[in-house]
């Protein structure tokens, strides 16, 4: 088995998943929200709140999710959340399937809620493609199902952000061609080195 060592310690991964009212991070808003703390071998903590968005939900994204009106009614407003979430995120490398995604809306309501948010991103779609060539389809669910990854509670938050942790895991265990360590220094200037030594 292959395990990923960190040469800075201090390197931690934020693998976000969201729930959310539409599609535009501009005009939508955060419903559920979920984060595992990761340092490359294991889940170390783990978040998840529903979320007030302060609007009606379309009757869609509720029977997708499974995310009500009435669920979110009496749960905390992002401004509220935000303190957490900004202290959970800032200092980590936010990860996500289809990362860009969850980043535009986690991005666009701390900047509402009045924090300067900027931290390097990883997609654990480019990844697989990457380290598991081939694939008939990158969807989280039809990834998982080919991966052997157990992927319950699907399109909430918790379940997703549970089963991008067990994906991101696999990846690093079988990252050969340090794919991972390719991206990262390509996007935070070589702050970080990692190293990949194979243990038996």
């Amino acid at each position: 088995m292959k395990n990923l060592y960190l040469r800075n310690e201090s390197m931690l991964f934020a693998i976000v998943d969201i729930e959310t009212t539409g599609g535009n991070a501009s005009s939508g808003s955060i419903t559920e929200i979920a984060i595992a703390i990761h340092d490359g071998q294991q889940v170390l903590d783990f978040y998840e709140t529903l979320v007030n968005p302060h609007c009606e939900i379309p009757y869609f994204i509720q029977n997708l999710t499974g995310i009500t009106n009435e669920m979110v009614a009496h749960a905390p407003s992002f401004n509220e959340v935000a303190p957490t979430i900004y202290e959970l995120l800032h200092d980590k490398v936010f990860v996500a399937h289809n990362v860009n995604f969850d980043y535009s809306f986690v991005k666009n309501q701390l900047e509402q809620a009045g924090y300067d948010f900027q931290v390097s991103k990883l997609c654990t779609i480019r990844l697989a493609r990457k380290v598991f060539p081939g694939i008939p389809s990158y969807s989280l669910g039809k990834l998982c199902h080919y991966l052997q990854i157990n992927h319950s509670n699907r399109h909430r938050a918790g379940g997703d952000t549970i089963a991008t942790a067990s994906l991101f895991r696999m990846i690093l265990e079988h990252d050969a061609e340090g794919e991972l360590e390719r991206m990262l220094k390509k996007k935070r200037n070589n702050i970080f080195r990692l190293i990949y030594p194979f243990i038996k």
